[in-house]
């Protein structure tokens, strides 16, 4: 049976009625559908843009695909519909058409230099490696490969670049050959500046980012997925990491102090930024309106534009239609209009994934 939904459809700003048939949209009206939604505020569904169903608590790769899927299904049931995991040490390919799953885009596992991520997440490979690697993963994910662009030198006790400019390069060639986009893992300014000039797909974290590095990036084009929510926790990394390595929490603290303001100049610059909460390891599931907070309150980001970050601007960019003709079937709804108070993405009224309510 084709389902009704009538409110005010976002960004349209305008009250509309749409159709869900199956798992598409039409706004063509169908003789005998079901009303599911009367009213309140329609968005295409979330989006966590950085997430990471294949690792558990604490770090592990998940002990099991259905562990991931139990993961996976604590972001869909607050409304995100959508997950880009960036990077899993566990391969969970037969999910991506499991109906009761968010839809995937995944990368493959994680790529580093050996000894330069946290234990047994990453293919770890030698410089002379990474290109023919970065093949391997891109063909294990669908659409993505996840590259750690640096990480802390134990030799230099700081963060240090994991390969050198040249390698890194190669790597991002390696994966746009492959028909696949890179993203990049990276903390400090000289990773994160050698990756923009690389020509890598998307930052994460990055709050390593100098005025100079964001205008690049706006230049390119370049996405990028702050995951404020990980970066409050710089602070107990530093303390972990204080005895044998001072320099290394001196410098972990001063990019979390910092990172609210790179977050806002690099919006105010026009770099295209999504919403992404690192869940899996040390953040739980769940949490992407929080994350959605965070860019409002903290880095001063209009609500409007956390809103796309989070739903009809994250689906474009990740190539999945949104609420528009032949668009994909996946919704929430809101009682209040969230542009005016966002606190409402905590609790929404209704969600519908591939066509089918599920509250």
């Amino acid at each position: 049976m084709a389902l009704h939904v009538r409110g005010v459809l976002l960004p349209d700003d305008e009250v509309r009625d749409l159709w869900l048939v199956g798992d598409r949209v039409t706004f063509e009206p169908q003789p005998g559908a079901e009303t599911v939604v009367d009213g309140g505020f329609v968005l295409p569904g979330l989006v966590d843009a950085h997430c990471h169903p294949g690792i558990a608590p604490g770090g592990a790769p998940a002990e099991s695909v259905e562990q991931a899927r139990g993961f996976a299904l604590v972001d869909r049931d607050a409304g995100v519909l959508a997950i880009r995991d960036a990077g899993s040490p566990l391969p969970y390919a037969e999910l991506d058409d499991d109906p009761e799953m968010p839809r995937l885009i995944r990368a493959g596992r994680h790529i580093a230099a050996p000894r330069r991520y946290l234990r047994n997440t990453a293919v770890e490979v030698e410089a002379a490696d990474v290109p023919a690697t970065v093949a391997e993963q891109a063909k294990a994910g669908n659409g993505w490969v996840k590259l750690v662009g640096d990480w802390i030198d134990r030799g230099a006790g700081d963060l240090a670049p994991t390969w050198d400019a040249a390698t890194l390069t190669a790597a991002v060639e390696a994966a746009h050959a492959a028909g696949a986009r890179a993203a990049v893992h990276t903390f400090s300014e000289e990773g994160v500046e050698i990756m923009v000039r690389a020509g890598v797909d998307s930052v994460e974290h990055g709050t390593g980012l100098s005025p100079d590095v964001i205008d690049e990036m706006a230049r390119r084009g370049t996405a990028f997925v702050p995951t404020m929510i990980n970066i409050l926790t710089f602070g107990d990394i530093a303390s972990q990491a204080e005895g044998k390595f001072p320099g290394y929490a001196a410098h972990m603290r001063a990019l979390r102090d910092r990172n609210p303001e790179v977050v806002r100049s690099a919006f105010e610059a026009g770099v295209p930024i999504y919403v992404g909460t690192d869940a899996g390891g040390g953040i739980a599931h769940g949490e992407a309106a929080e994350e959605m907070m965070l860019l409002h309150t903290m880095a001063g980001m209009p609500a409007e534009a956390v809103l796309a970050a989070a739903s009809w601007g994250a689906r474009i960019w990740l190539g999945l239609p949104g609420l528009v003709e032949g668009g994909l079937a996946d919704l929430v709804v809101y009682d209040t209009d969230p542009r005016s108070d966002l606190r409402v993405v905590r609790a929404p009224r209704r969600i519908v994934l591939r066509g089918r309510v599920l509250r």
